[in-house]
């Protein structure tokens, strides 16, 4: 994560988007917590490594892709809001999705069932549906770009910023690492891609949500990728118990090596999941955001922030702060959003079920200090006969000034 001493906290970008707290970092950006002071809300605000500001190309398509992808409408799709360079800094600003990613979700709880997935993957392929209907593709469609709210929804972010970084002049051997796994093979071996690209790597993404594992190994990127110009990623139902055939089908079609007999963009193979999940009469779920990673994002938000001088111009609002968070919040967890090879931590006890709720992770079975409550309405009385005795004392000064002067 990023320091205490990290110089963007507190500084206003475009003299409208104030950085307040770090959320994560990765192989390309920072995340931070970032209020927008022209219209008073939380934003989330993605800065880009300083290796890419100095590239034109990166610059230039930057800027394209976050304009194609803010024209975007979507509840599946993270929304952008804006784009700009302010100095030596490139940034986008964001909806603040209050949750975690699916790959944290992983770690936490393991492998989901198929109701689970469904839930995840209908709201996900949507978002990529959206986006292939108007010419655009991800190119990076993994557990580390797919976003879970507080409240359940499911939310693909990151839209053109692998094209952006694959056409400058600089890599990042963690966004290679993180992608690789996820690659079509057409993204293997050339470089004309579309929407079915994405839809592969949607279908691995199913794979590994449904098993809790990758289909492909390797010793490096570079061998990972190439797995599957080779061989072809096998039905979960084969590793694991429990998968209907239906969804095995449609992972097996969404993950052909040829791509002319894949689903024809995300639309196409929501269609198909909608129609399994009909047949197989799979009950509605809401996807509960990851733990760790939603303090993380209250913690951010609830952060003092330390203002910074900012540069003269028109008057500033600020609005009020935010009040209804932990105001001790906890430490910044170690995860990062863009890169997948953070060891997995220990399993949830809580089950993958209909019944789960919210509640089940809240520990609420603290007792009350006997002691310290008996302390406490004690100064409470003690305040209270100190009001009473002052109120007295001034109504009677009153009633004396008020004989006086009658």
């Amino acid at each position: 994560m990023t320091t205490p001493g990290d110089p963007l906290l507190g500084r206003v970008l475009e003299r409208r988007y104030r950085i307040d707290a770090p959320i994560a970092r990765g192989g390309m950006s920072s995340v931070y917590v970032g209020t927008d002071l022209r219209l008073g809300r939380r934003v989330a605000v993605k800065v880009m490594d300083a290796r890419y500001v100095g590239d034109p190309l990166f610059l230039r398509r930057f800027e394209f892709e976050a304009r194609a992808v803010a024209g975007l409408s979507h509840p599946g799709l993270v929304a952008v809001y804006d784009q700009s360079i302010d100095g030596e800094i490139a940034f986008l600003v964001m909806e603040l999705v209050r949750g975690g990613s699916l790959r944290e979700l992983l770690r936490e709880r393991g492998p989901m069932p198929p109701h689970a997935v469904a839930s995840v993957a209908i709201p996900m392929l949507g978002g990529l549906g959206t986006a292939h209907r108007a010419g655009l593709v991800h190119r990076d469609v993994k557990p580390e770009n797919v976003l879970v709210s507080d409240t359940g929804d499911i939310k693909v972010a990151d839209f053109g910023l692998v094209r952006a970084v694959a056409e400058a002049g600089v890599t990042s051997a963690s966004v290679i690492l993180g992608t690789a796994a996820y690659l079509s093979p057409e993204q293997v071996n050339s470089t004309d891609i579309d929407a079915r690209s994405d839809v592969y790597s949607a279908g691995v993404m199913l794979f590994e949500l449904l098993t809790g594992r990758q289909p492909f190994s390797g010793s490096t990127p570079l061998a990972l990728a190439y797995q599957r110009l080779s061989y072809d990623v096998p039905a979960p139902g084969d590793l694991i118990e429990g998968v209907p055939p239906q969804i095995d089908e449609i992972v097996l079609r969404a993950t052909e090596r040829s791509r002319a007999d894949r689903f024809r963009d995300g639309f196409d193979m929501q269609h198909a999941l909608l129609d399994a999940a009909d047949e197989l009469d799979l009950p509605a779920f809401t996807v509960p955001a990851p733990s760790q990673a939603s303090a993380r994002v209250t913690s951010a938000i609830s952060r003092p922030v330390r203002e910074q001088a900012t540069p003269a111009g028109p008057p500033q609002q600020t609005p009020r702060p935010v009040t209804a968070y932990d105001p001790d919040p906890l430490p910044p967890a170690d995860d990062e959003w863009d890169d997948g090879a953070v060891p997995r931590d220990e399993p949830s006890d809580i089950p993958w079920n209909d019944d789960w709720s919210p509640e089940d992770e809240l520990d609420v079975t603290h007792e009350a200090d006997p002691a310290a409550t008996s302390r406490g309405r004690a100064l409470a009385f003690t305040w209270l006969t100190i009001v009473v005795l002052i109120a007295v004392a001034v109504g009677a000064v009153g009633w004396v000034v008020g004989g006086a002067l009658a």
